[in-house]
């Protein structure tokens, strides 16, 4: 197996966070919302409708270029892509074919601590279908034109990756991307990204028959989808059988790819310029304005980050959380470091793999309160343990940080003659382990601090009581 090579090129959807569709007035936001209730005379496809560009799709696309190391296209146009299924009433997608909004570009991931750059080679704009699904052991399907006329910009890679590792570290770092650009909501729950994966396997140079595997909306199903095709791909050609190019659906329960239709070239699609829409032409003053409105990207989070002295590892579970990582930033540039690091380690969550991180969207917490926790914690009025609990109270409900460690009798004791008193006491009750720390046995020290912490209510400041402990015992 292992004489064949992979080749991976993923096509990922984006559902752009416009507030109507892409030709037509009707809400862009289909969540929650019953089947066919934000559709219009356009997105039915009634005859004699005609279709209105959305402008500020245009401009979110434009930033979506800026994102893929890219520029937009000052020239580009829309075309008809025929082809024939429920969910698609004009009988024809508006997509864009031969002139696209975006032309190149690239995305830098790395897998194992190996940097590689993937090619990208073109994002181009078009309105999504609709969606039919089939209830299960009934003899109909149904259609649900809520999303038809969606905002999509498409993003076709090169293929250049090679195994499953680098499809997953790609999607997740396009998926970055789109959301610190903030041009998509990027909910992979409610599949604002959908990725479409292509894998064939060869043992030459020249590429094998490939396979495209659609609509998977998580960056473990990517990773597992490919490791699933190439091993299928592989067992069939070692059984002298020809790999046959088709789109295959994923089957998550099973973790398998399943056939579902041959695969189409592009000439079956009978592309033909839309008549409807007039060309988009771009400025050099709109494209320079796009470019300086840019907020910051991952990339520049994790130099921060590494400025703050966090692992390239746990820096990677902040910015998986975008909310978390602009926090820490802000507190950075107020702050400084020690402060923003301290935060990062409070905000932290696991990363996952099975869907986007949101954050804590109804936290009561500010910046402000939190840099004057952390201050806190470095005068050593807070334990860390005793930060954490504050935190967590702000969190539900804001307030001031001092005034919850007092309210919960948080605050610590630093004062010399109080800690003294405990300390002796601790001593005099714990004579064996008083006598092992003089006899060289610093591991017992820990425990004497305990005993200190235990009588204090957990309020005595550790470190001081430490140094009063060596003092105490003449050390």
């Amino acid at each position: 197996m292992s004489d064949y090579k992979t080749t991976i090129g993923i096509e990922c959807h984006v559902q752009l966070k416009s507030k109507t569709k892409l030709f037509s007035g009707a809400d862009n936001d289909a969540r929650e919302a019953p089947p066919n209730t934000l559709v219009n005379h356009i997105d039915f496809g009634l005859p004699g409708a005609l279709p209105v560009l959305n402008e500020e799709a245009v401009r979110l696309a434009s930033k979506a270029a800026f994102a893929l190391n890219s520029t937009p296209q000052k020239f580009s146009k829309f075309d008809r892509k025929h082809y024939f299924y429920p969910d698609l009433p004009m009988g024809y997608q508006i997509t864009q074919f031969d002139q696209p909004i975006v032309v190149g570009g690239s995305v830098e991931i790395e897998v194992d601590g190996t940097k590689k750059t993937v090619g990208i080679t073109r994002a181009h704009l078009e309105a999504d279908a609709g969606k039919s699904s089939h209830p299960k052991g009934a003899d109909y399907s149904l259609v649900d034109l809520n999303r038809a006329g969606t905002p999509l910009l498409e993003i076709v890679s090169e293929p250049d990756m090679h195994s499953a590792a680098e499809a997953k570290a790609y999607a997740k770092e396009l998926y970055l991307r789109m959301k610190y650009a903030d041009v998509s909501e990027a909910n992979l729950y409610y599949g604002n990204m959908r990725f479409d994966v292509n894998v064939s396997v060869s043992k030459t140079d020249e590429l094998g028959t490939r396979t495209e595997t659609k609509n998977l909306n998580s960056f473990r199903s990517v990773e597992k989808a490919v490791e699933y095709e190439v091993k299928r791909q592989i067992e069939e050609l070692e059984k002298g059988k020809p790999i046959v190019q088709e789109t295959r659906g994923w089957d998550d329960a099973k973790q398998k790819t399943f056939s579902q239709r041959s695969k189409e070239d592009a000439h079956d699609y009978r592309y033909m310029p839309d008549p409807d829409i007039p060309p988009v032409v771009l400025t050099d003053e709109y494209v320079d304005q796009i470019r300086g409105d840019m907020p910051e990207l991952p990339n520049d989070y994790r130099q921060m980050l590494s400025e703050v002295g966090i692992d390239p590892k746990v820096a990677a579970d902040i910015i998986a959380v975008p909310d978390t990582a602009m926090t820490v930033k802000r507190v950075y540039g107020l702050v400084g470091g020690s402060h923003a690091k301290r935060v990062a380690f409070w905000l932290l969550q696991p990363q996952s793999d099975d869907d986007d991180q949101q954050g804590p969207e109804d936290s009561q917490i500010t910046d402000e309160q939190l840099i004057g926790l952390s201050k806190m914690v470095e005068a050593n009025q807070l334990s860390s343990t005793a930060a954490k609990e504050v935190l967590s109270e702000m969190q539900k409900h804001g307030g001031d940080p001092e005034q919850i460690a007092k309210d919960k009798n948080l605050l610590q004791v630093s004062d010399e003659g109080a800690i003294a008193e405990i300390v002796a006491k601790v001593l005099a009750d714990n004579a064996k382990a008083a006598e092992d720390v003089k006899n060289g046995e610093m591991k017992a020290i820990g425990f004497l601090v305990g005993q200190v912490m235990k009588e204090s209510k957990g309020q005595a400041n550790p470190a001081l009581a430490q140094q009063l402990i060596k003092k105490q015992l003449g050390l």
